[in-house]
């Protein structure tokens, strides 16, 4: 049955949910090299905020579209956000791997990402020590996340330290 988006907006999860043309999803969380990761990246960029004017936000709700809101693991937009849900799209989202992710589920997420025109979209795999950055016809392998205006640099080996 779907859950009306109103009811979506006003309900406290104990773990925020993605919500999907009237379908609240869950996201997997909680196992420790999932929250070692997210520790790890919420700080490379936080440390790195002030010198691009960052605002780095972990599990902040984005409004992809009247019918979808996603919850990237940590999230990252230039300047100061406008609302309490993000409405224009974040400059970075970052999608951290359990697991239980399934690939065709992930793809659908990040695939929202970047139709609602999200600059940067990475995933991270805390098992294999992997990162992917993926845009609207590749997925590829990096060692470092990198973006340009502004500029910021992050090594892998810095968040598997």
């Amino acid at each position: 049955m779907a859950v009306p988006i109103e009811e979506y907006l006003s309900t406290v999860y104990e773990v925020d949910c993605d919500y999907v043309d009237g379908e609240v999803l869950e996201r997997n969380w909680g196992e420790y090299d999932h929250a070692r990761l997210h520790s790890a990246v919420l700080f490379a960029f936080y440390s790195r905020r002030k010198e691009s004017d960052l605002c780095v936000l972990p599990a902040v709700r984005v409004r992809i579209s009247p019918t979808r809101i996603r919850v990237p693991d940590v999230c990252i937009v230039v300047g100061e956000p406008t609302g309490q849900i993000l409405r224009e799209p974040p400059f970075i989202c970052i999608e951290i791997l359990s697991p239980e992710d399934r690939f065709s589920r992930m793809n659908e997420k990040i695939g929202d990402y970047l139709q609602f025109g999200v600059p940067y979209v990475w995933m991270v795999d805390p098992q294999t020590r992997k990162a992917w950055r993926r845009t609207a016809g590749a997925i590829v392998e990096v060692s470092e996340l990198r973006t340009e205006n502004p500029a910021m640099l992050v090594p892998l080996d810095e968040l598997f330290a």
